[in-house]
């Protein structure tokens, strides 16, 4: 059992390697502008080594956008949901490459035969419930509208998030995070009379 371990989890860590330097690579070039021999070059293999981990580009893609996903979640996770996907919009301004892969895989995703649309499916409905959570805390503590569902507001923050990321790559005048953060003032409710 031992020498079967080793070379699994040699396996995982060369996956993980990738990951992290085709993270960096896409993050500054682009995902349309990065090719697989980059990618393998960056991690120290040839093409045909990289995409032994992954089985092909399109699957070494769609892992690169769940590690961005997973470490989105981990910003999400580290205060409440609402004040963390915020992080998520302000860092997001400093790797475009990441904004540009996942605006094209969400949208391609719409396909229920595309490769990731169970992996959109799934992330969506986890952000959807973590913020309708913290909605409802907030409502609780009087920080935020009572009048609004808080699963409705969820989705609207969903997609003014995605929305955001779509329109951060024509030229976008407006900070995304102070879009964002402009709309949670708006929803803020009115100071409690002592």
């Amino acid at each position: 059992m031992a020498t079967s371990r080793g070379p699994y989890a040699k396996g995982v860590a060369k996956r993980a390697e990738i990951l992290r330097a085709a993270l960096e690579v896409i993050a500054r070039h682009g995902y349309r502008k990065t090719s697989t021999r980059e990618l393998a070059a960056a991690a120290g293999l040839s093409e045909a080594g990289m995409l032994h981990y992954f089985g092909s580009k399109e699957k070494l893609f769609e892992e690169v956008l769940r590690a961005r996903d997973e470490a989105d979640m981990e910003r999400i996770d580290a205060t409440d949901s609402i004040d963390g996907l915020r992080a998520v919009i302000r860092h997001n301004g400093t790797v475009p490459g990441l904004v540009q892969l996942y605006s094209t895989f969400s949208a391609e995703a719409g396909d229920p035969e595309h490769t990731s649309h169970d992996f959109f499916v799934d992330r969506y409905a986890t952000l959807r419930s973590r913020l309708a959570e913290t909605v409802r805390t907030r409502q609780s503590e009087g920080t935020l509208t009572a009048d609004a569902d808080p699963d409705t507001i969820a989705t609207l923050l969903i997609a003014l998030s995605d929305g955001l990321q779509v329109q951060s790559q024509y030229e976008l005048t407006t900070d995304p995070a102070d879009a964002f953060h402009h709309l949670l003032d708006l929803l803020s409710a009115p100071p409690r009379n002592s």
